[in-house]
């Protein structure tokens, strides 16, 4: 039972601080994951959004009406629970409280997410409720360490956050896989990528980010791909592409340690192996030339040949052949963006470069150097079908006063799933947009 003192003097904390109130009485506002326990004791699984413990109730220890509490107590039903903090060395998290009082808040009836096993559908049918337990707790937390640690990494280097918008009146892609809409009495466009508009902020600022929505009107499948999705872009001025490929790995590498430093719950949650995150922040990551890769595939009974671009399997293969990620450069002009800049010497490839991620996730990271001839770009535009009224404000870049500039694109989702060694990337957004989900 709760001891002599005022319950204003009894703090309010939250679990992940529970560590530095071992033998103290406190408060905290949780909810109830599930329960268990027999006539004499009750196991509450407690969760506040910071951490997940355990609330210890024993019968000999409190007041009949809070252990009759503790009994009717239905999943997901809120309360304050006040009691002492002990070490608990058995669980993971290594703490838990002696429950002495308890204060339901807001009563839960019927919750549809049982402790039995549901399928995925399901699960994302309920997702506004799913996000409640573990596995998209630790994901999304995850996610929200490599948004902070993204905004650390380009501040200290010196970055400019430039906010590109949303609606655009072309493809800067180039591609028909769009979402349109109705602008007034013109024809508009939900962007696929900030980086045209970046590359004007470069010019501006010497070097920007853009940090948003994308979006992509693909009919595809896979489980690497969202119809809505966050993408990183980052435009540098007076950069070559070798310096940009250097500020990539740094800023890959950034993000995995600040998740090894900051989400080690998260990642036991997940059962991520951490030793293995942790060989990939070790620096350079190879670089192989598209042409080195066909071969390889080549060696390997692939049967692909120069000119194509890689599908999941051979991507797959590459990265996992070198055991980190790998930079892919130097990719055919055929099939790459009208802006990539030609290779001096070669005039069939672009100077360009994929970071594929090991373990089958992929290419994370897709950049290049940015070709600065006006006419070629005027005639990389036409030959694409592409609209000059939409385009002129960006070859106006190459007109004043242009220069050697480098950029490059990370899907937050697509590293998502890397970090946290997920299966599907419809696991690393709060609520997913596929082709079949526009719901909830």
């Amino acid at each position: 039972m709760l001891s002599n003192m005022s319950e204003a003097s009894i703090p309010t904390i939250k679990i992940i601080d529970a560590k530095n109130y071992v033998g103290q009485t406190v408060k905290i506002g949780v909810w109830l994951r599930q329960k268990r326990g027999s006539g004499k004791i009750a196991f509450l699984q407690l969760r506040d959004g910071t951490a997940f413990f355990q609330g210890v109730v024993v019968k000999a220890n409190v007041s009949p009406e809070v252990f009759e509490t503790a009994k009717e107590l239905k999943q997901e039903t809120s309360m304050y629970v006040t009691g002492e903090i002990h070490a608990d060395d058995r669980s993971s998290f290594g703490y838990e409280m002696a429950v002495q009082d308890i204060q339901v808040i807001g009563e839960s009836h019927d919750y549809p997410i049982t402790p039995k096993e549901h399928g995925t559908e399901f699960l994302f049918d309920e997702r506004h409720l799913y996000l409640r337990h573990l596995k998209p707790f630790a994901t999304l937390r995850i996610r929200n360490t490599l948004i902070a640690a993204t905004y650390e990494f380009f501040n200290n280097e010196g970055f400019i956050k430039l906010d590109a918008p949303l609606l655009t009146g072309s493809a800067p892609e180039g591609t028909t896989d769009l979402f349109e809409t109705d602008y007034f009495d013109h024809q508009a466009y939900l962007s696929q990528t900030g980086q045209l508009y970046a590359e004007a902020g470069a010019m501006a600022f010497g070097k920007v980010f853009t940090f948003g929505p994308a979006f992509r009107a693909e009919k595809s499948k896979t489980r690497r791909h969202l119809t809505e999705f966050w993408m990183i872009e980052p435009e540098m001025a007076f950069m070559h592409q070798d310096e940009s490929l250097e500020l990539q790995e740094r800023y890959v590498a950034f993000l995995i340690e600040k998740v090894l430093e900051r989400n080690d719950q998260e990642l036991d949650i997940l059962k991520r192996d951490k030793e293995l995150l942790r060989s990939y922040t070790k620096l350079p990551f190879p670089r192989v030339s598209y042409d080195d890769a066909i071969k390889l595939l080549q060696d390997n009974d692939f049967d692909v040949k120069w000119g194509v671009d890689f599908g999941s399997p051979e991507e797959t293969f590459l990265a996992n052949h070198f055991s980190k990620p790998v930079f892919i450069t130097n990719f055919p002009k055929a099939i790459k963006a009208f802006y990539m800049k030609r290779d001096p010497k070669r005039d069939d490839i672009v100077i360009s470069a994929d970071l594929l991620a090991p373990e089958g996730y992929g290419e994370i990271i897709g950049g290049s150097e940015r070709d600065t001839d006006y006419d070629y770009l005027k005639s990389r535009i036409e030959e694409q079908g592409l609209s000059m009224d939409d385009y002129g404000w960006y070859l106006d870049l190459r007109k004043y006063g242009s220069v050697p500039h480098s950029g490059f694109g990370l899907g937050l989702e697509r590293m998502v799933t890397f970090v946290t060694g997920e299966d599907h990337i419809r696991e690393a957004i709060p609520f997913p947009r596929m082709t079949h989900r526009l719901r909830p």
